[in-house]
C-alpha cells in the first residue's frame, strides 16, 4: 500500500489499542526508512528512524479476533515503555482487512484504513 511506502510495519512496536465507536485503533513506534518522508537520521542507538504513530481502521462494519491487552505478553523497552510486539502481516482482502500480530488474528469487515505519523 502507498501509504507504507518506507514504513516497516514488521519492524514497528504496537504501544495500545483499542476498540469502540466502529474504529479499531493502534498506537505504533514506527520503524521509518529512507524511501518515506518521514525519515530522518536515526537517534543514538536506534536501528532506523522511529516515531511515534496512529493506525487506525474506521468506519469499520466489525471487527473479530482482537485480544483483551490483558491477555497479550508485554515487553519493557530500555527507557521503561510497554510494548506489544509487531504488526506480522497487514492486508487488504475483500470487503476489509486482515491483520495479525501478538493482539491477535484481526478481521475487519468494512472500513477505512488512516495512518498518521506524529512529526
Amino acid at each position: 500500500m502507498e501509504v507504507f511506502n518506507g514504513i516497516d510495519l514488521n519492524d514497528s512496536f504496537v504501544l495500545d489499542w483499542s476498540y469502540e465507536n466502529n474504529c479499531l485503533y493502534f498506537e505504533l513506534e514506527a520503524s521509518i526508512w529512507p524511501e518515506s518522508k518521514y525519515y530522518a537520521e536515526p537517534k543514538p542507538n536506534e536501528y532506523t528512524c522511529y516515531r511515534k504513530a496512529i493506525l487506525q481502521f474506521t468506519n469499520a462494519v466489525s471487527v473479530s479476533g482482537l485480544k483483551p491487552k490483558s491477555a497479550v505478553m508485554s515487553s519493557t523497552d530500555p527507557d521503561g515503555t510497554l510494548d506489544y510486539g509487531n504488526i506480522d502481516t497487514l492486508q487488504v482482502v475483500d470487503g476489509g482487512f486482515e491483520l495479525t500480530g501478538n493482539f491477535g488474528n484481526i478481521k475487519i469487515s468494512g472500513g477505512e484504513l488512516r495512518f498518521e505519523i506524529h512529526t
